[in-house]
């Protein structure tokens, strides 16, 4: 399963600047909309697709902020996304009575249809290029400083006058190190249900052994279906069905949002990922993984809790020791030497672009070492705690929304405090046990990381022993109920400042250390910004726009082939089976995590096995990919994707077009699950427009 990067360079600033690519290999990319590869389309394939063509896979294709993708697959707001991505909507809402986790969901009728706690999808219905707006709003002011501080303030005035005008989620993203601006607006949709998913068990046959491996056997699939008005929503922009799916050689798209890609990072940039950024994280997600594993060997209401949360430990883990293999293989990193020498030869070579552009890969050298000593803060100054976190951000967002929009901190711009309220209310319930069990091991990582005197552990603790600390704030606050919550946003700075809550006191000692340490870092990388904005004018000078930029978890198109590749001395087929399911199942003694489900082992003689399961293909993905719909050149649904193989981990850095490969669960092979092992034929027969 992809994990979207997180807690990287990204913490550091929302606009680190990347260097450029001198040439773009067939079928890599991930476009964004406005700029298709539409010549790449025509020279490799003869395809040309049309306006229409690619508004409607835009307007069908949804983003979950839950960290995924997705798609609407009928005319009633039916949704198609991954079992791994509804993963968390589906521990929210399970008890130890009921595991939808372990047992899976079905819900043959609308009045079963389960709400979501906390779920926003988003359809992207609009795109506006704001370049000049925001890089005007700085041009005439040196301080980098100042600079960064009037973009922000434009970027906030510009969301918020679109907001206001068309009631749409309102979001502006930099695109090529800050070469182009683009408003995003979006139809955000809240009442959201789940109307299907398989045991996690079938959706995550083989477990961790296999993830990010292929072949793979895995019906990682779920549906859920969008309200409006206490309605399902009536759209005429959904996938038709394919049911024969992807074939071996044809030509896919991918249509989701990528989180967050690297590879037009300047070599300065790329060593501060491989010295400071990866070994950090690395150590503090098998921290974490240890600790969780411990507790889930307490019994089976331990592992319930904490299960999800191993899931998603285990699967960063295994992207960040990728990305550390990947910036240790000396032809990755003497192919990112040679791109980005290629490009200073090109800028130097012509006198006014060394004069306008020269110095901007100096400057970005200088920050990174400045900013590298932070890192190691930023990665071991946390709580990991839902309950603090949430009193920070009550804390936070009772002092900025009394402050002039463009002034605030931006998570809590105007324009996104209707998500941001969402989010912070949502009724999903809040274990004490696994809270202590998680802040406590936080803290005293802290601690051995940054010593017993660090402000931020000092802010929270005053001393004291970390385990009382951490157990009387959990058990002493009441923030786990939303109507508390609500009645502190309601009762603004006033309520905040009187409430006795110990986890809001906490939050009110600490709030002053995250905010230093935020300026701290946001005033060593401005320089980051007017240097990357240079290399994005510099890269469309020498290379043309025939480029895509780097992922920021907004939409974007990626093609390819379905394909196998070479792998361990041997060749990965195109597409797997319900055969192969069995017969893995079956080599490993049907003992976990490559065990059957009793719907499994029931319904295999209903099954036609030779029916394909997964498949591979070309296409250029990353995380934030997961439940991307793949189609045909007809705009068909023939695929889900839900994974990459081994060797695409290097496609943060770099896209190899004869190992990386994208993992899909098949049109086909969805069908036959739903028919044969679940008996949601009626489910079956909405997606493929029977009904």
């Amino acid at each position: 399963m992809f994990a979207a990067k997180s807690c990287s360079h990204l913490l550091l600033s929302a606009s680190l600047l990347m260097g450029a690519a001198p040439a773009i290999h067939a079928e890599e990319g991930m476009w964004t909309f406005d700029n298709p590869p539409l010549k790449q389309l025509a020279a490799q394939y003869n395809f040309h697709p049309t306006q229409a063509w690619l508004d409607h896979l835009r307007l069908s294709s949804v983003r979950l902020n839950d960290g995924g993708s997705g798609s609407f697959v009928s005319p009633d707001g039916l949704l198609l996304t991954n079992h791994h991505v509804a993963r968390g909507q589906l521990q929210k809402n399970s008890t130890a009575e009921h595991d939808y986790l372990r047992d899976g969901f079905y819900a043959s009728t609308p009045d079963q249809e389960m709400k979501s706690p906390d779920l926003e999808v988003n359809v992207l219905v609009g795109m506006q290029n704001v370049t000049a707006r925001v890089q005007g709003a700085a041009k005439e002011i040196a301080d980098p400083a100042k600079a960064l501080k009037a973009r922000d303030a434009e970027i906030a005035a510009i969301e918020k006058e679109s907001k206001d005008k068309t009631g749409l989620r309102s979001d502006v993203v930099s695109f090529y190190q800050g070469g182009e601006y683009w408003l995003y607006q979006y139809k955000a949709y809240t009442d959201v249900r789940l109307v299907f998913a398989p045991e996690q068990q079938a959706a995550f046959f083989g477990g961790d052994p296999d993830n990010f491996t292929y072949p793979r056997y895995d019906l990682d699939m779920a549906l859920f279906r969008v309200y409006e008005n206490g309605k399902p929503l009536h759209t005429d922009n959904y996938l038709k069905w394919s049911a024969k799916g992807a074939a071996p050689g044809e030509l896919i798209f991918i249509s989701g949002h990528p989180g967050s890609t690297s590879r037009q990072y300047t070599m300065a940039q790329l060593q501060t990922e491989r010295d400071i950024v990866e070994p950090a994280l690395t150590e503090y997600l098998q921290r974490r993984v240890a600790v969780a594993q411990a507790f889930a060997a307490q019994g089976p209401e331990q592992a319930r809790l904490v299960g999800s949360t191993i899931f998603g430990l285990q699967n960063s883990l295994k992207v960040y020791l990728g990305r550390i293999e990947a910036l240790a293989d000396k032809s990755i990193v003497s192919k990112k030497q040679a791109d980005e020498d290629d490009f200073k030869q090109r800028v130097a070579a012509n006198p006014e672009w060394q004069k306008e552009f020269g110095d901007a890969w100096q400057t970005i050298a200088g920050v990174e070492e400045k900013l590298q000593p932070e890192i190691k803060t930023q990665v071991f100054r946390r709580a990991d705690s839902r309950l603090f976190t949430l009193a920070l951000q009550l804390v936070q967002y009772s002092a900025e929304v009394k402050k002039p929009d463009g002034e605030r901190l931006p998570q809590f711009h105007e324009a996104g405090l209707e998500s941001l309220r969402y989010q912070m209310l949502s009724p999903a319930p809040v274990y004490p046990a696994t809270e202590k069990l998680f802040m406590a091991s936080a803290l005293k990582l802290n601690a051995e990381k940054l010593g017993n005197n660090d402000a931020f552990l000092q802010a929270i603790v005053q001393g004291g022993d970390i385990d009382k600390t951490v157990a009387a704030l959990v058990d002493g606050t009441k923030l786990a109920d939303p109507a508390v919550r609500k009645a502190l946003l309601e009762g603004g700075a006033d309520a905040v400042a009187a409430s006795t809550d110990p986890m809001i006191v906490a939050a009110r000692r600490a709030d002053p250390v995250v905010r230093a340490l935020s300026k701290q870092v946001r005033d060593l990388s401005s320089p980051l910004v007017p240097a990357g904005q240079k290399l994005g004018k510099a890269r469309f000078l020498v290379y043309g726009k025939d480029a895509y930029p780097d992922a920021t978890f907004t939409l974007r198109l990626s093609y390819g082939t379905v394909t196998g590749y070479p792998y361990n001395g041997t060749v990965a087929p195109p597409f797997t089976t319900y055969y192969g399911l069995y017969d893995r199942a079956a080599s490993f003694s049907n003992k976990p995590p490559f065990d059957l489900t009793p719907k499994e082992v029931a319904g295999r003689d209903k099954l036609d096995l030779s029916t394909p399961l997964d498949f591979v293909s070309t296409g250029d993905i990353i995380g934030g990919n997961s439940g991307s719909p793949v189609v045909n050149r007809d705009g068909e649904l023939v695929g889900l994707i839900f994974d990459g193989n081994i060797e695409s981990l290097a496609g943060d850095f770099v896209y190899d077009g004869t190992k990386n490969r994208a993992v899909a669960v098949h049109s086909s092979g969805m069908i036959e699950g739903l028919r044969k092992l679940y008996g949601a034929n009626a489910l079956a027969d909405e997606i493929e427009g029977k009904k």
